[in-house]
């Protein structure tokens, strides 16, 4: 199943959102609007044509001060169909909110905590939402593209 396909089907079951089918993508992917991410993903888990029963990756990105946004990606595979599939949201760079996929996928919840600590993306409905790679009392989020690296951290200079 191609993505305008799958855009198609989303738009016959959520009628008053707009999807877009994001070009020169692989794998295919389809925009889909943040306040509907929850809701989107779990009719791709759980309808029979598709059944995206896993949650390969989620990536976040910076589109830096100039857009104004942030994205996360979002990487599906459907193990008996076949379907690869990446879905994306834009968000407010200066308050990137998405709702948590933990209830749909467990591993969401390591992956949500890593584009969290990277990027300082909030997932909504996060069971536990906290660093997991840089230490609990760092400063910023070292993936945006405005971050400045701390000088020292706990009396021990931080550049080399």
């Amino acid at each position: 199943m191609k993505a305008e396909e799958i855009k198609i089907l989303l738009e016959e079951n959520f009628q008053e959102k707009a999807f877009e089918v994001v070009e020169n993508a692989t794998p295919q992917g389809i925009v889909v609007p943040a306040e509907s991410l929850v809701e989107v993903m779990g009719f791709l888990h759980a309808n029979n044509q598709l059944y995206f029963d896993m949650l390969s990756c989620i990536t976040g990105l910076d589109n830096g001060l100039e857009a104004g946004t942030m994205e996360v990606i979002y990487s599906l595979y459907s193990i008996p169909n076949d379907l690869h599939l990446m879905i994306k949201v834009m968000l407010d760079r200066e308050k990137p909110v998405v709702g948590s996929l933990v209830e749909l996928w467990k591993t969401a919840d390591w992956q949500e905590r890593e584009v969290y600590d990277m990027y300082g993306i909030h997932f909504n409905n996060h069971p536990d939402l906290r660093r997991i790679l840089m230490p609990a009392d760092w400063e910023g989020f070292p993936l945006r593209k405005d971050y400045e690296e701390q000088t020292y951290y706990r009396g021990m200079k931080v550049k080399y």
